[in-house]
């Protein structure tokens, strides 16, 4: 009996040790969780991108929209931007001249618009169309990093440049798409090209950022084509000009101060 009991004894000596030995690892690997390290790089990708395309300070930018739909005479439509930090905007229609004197107003992800012969401003959606594929968020809220959540899925050669491919997933129902597949050049952090998808997950919309140009500082994309992934041949083509930095205070963000712009 007495060496029944210790050969028992010996064996659960044995199989505690590997317990403990295989859980080791498990333990050191829960301390550091490597999703931690690659959402923080994902959302610097995403940051710089944003940076890319409009500066952290407060600008001022010209937007001409051109859509076309193959079967009509092009539609064109101009808007003056200002924008202070990616979060606070200002979109006042300069053509047509029958629309002359509408302003969007965005903070944070709250939007308004201000028209001529409408006493009290009109909440909007982010989502809805402002014109031909461009939603209203496309042109007063440019801030991927704030209203998505991102994740690295790959790394993608195109051409002879490497490129990282990012899902982008909206962090509420507000945003202006609820998934993005987004991508960025690999060596300056130039966005490619992104698809927008519906809360259903049906592809939208295209986007291709297009001739980069120095503004203010840095090369920029001046030309971005939106293409209808459901109706072939519409598109939107935004056109970037005329950009130059702006002091903007705080209270050319408000509702009482749009009527004194011009």
């Amino acid at each position: 009996m007495t060496t029944h009991h210790s050969g028992v004894k010996a064996a659960l000596a044995v199989v505690s040790i590997a317990v403990l030995l295989c859980s080791r690892p498990a333990l050191a690997a829960e301390a550091v969780p490597p999703a931690a390290n690659d959402e923080a790089e994902a959302r610097m990708i995403v940051e710089k991108a944003d940076h890319v395309r409009f500066p952290a300070e407060g600008f001022q930018v010209d937007v001409t929209i051109t859509t076309s739909t193959g079967s009509e005479s092009a539609d064109v439509r101009k808007y003056r931007v200002l924008a202070k930090g990616n979060t606070n905007s200002v979109v006042m229609v300069t053509e047509p001249a029958s629309e002359r004197g509408q302003i969007l107003l965005m903070k944070g992800r709250d939007l308004w618009i201000f028209m001529p012969d409408v006493s009290q401003p009109i909440r909007l959606a982010l989502s809805q169309r402002l014109t031909g594929q461009v939603a209203n968020g496309d042109l007063a809220r440019a801030n991927f990093a704030a209203d998505y959540n991102p994740k690295l899925l790959r790394s993608e050669k195109i051409g002879t440049d490497d490129y990282y491919v990012l899902e982008l997933t909206g962090v509420d129902r507000g945003v202006t798409y609820q998934r993005v597949l987004y991508w960025v050049r690999e060596k300056d952090f130039w966005p490619h090209k992104a698809e927008f998808y519906s809360l259903s997950n049906r592809l939208l919309k295209t986007c291709r950022y297009e001739i980069f140009k120095t503004m203010e500082g840095r090369k920029r994309p001046t030309r971005l084509v939106m293409e209808d992934a459901l109706r072939g041949g519409e598109q939107s083509v935004l056109e970037y000009g005329s950009m130059k930095l702006r002091d903007l205070p705080d209270k050319i963000f408000t509702k009482d101060y749009l009527k004194k712009l011009d």
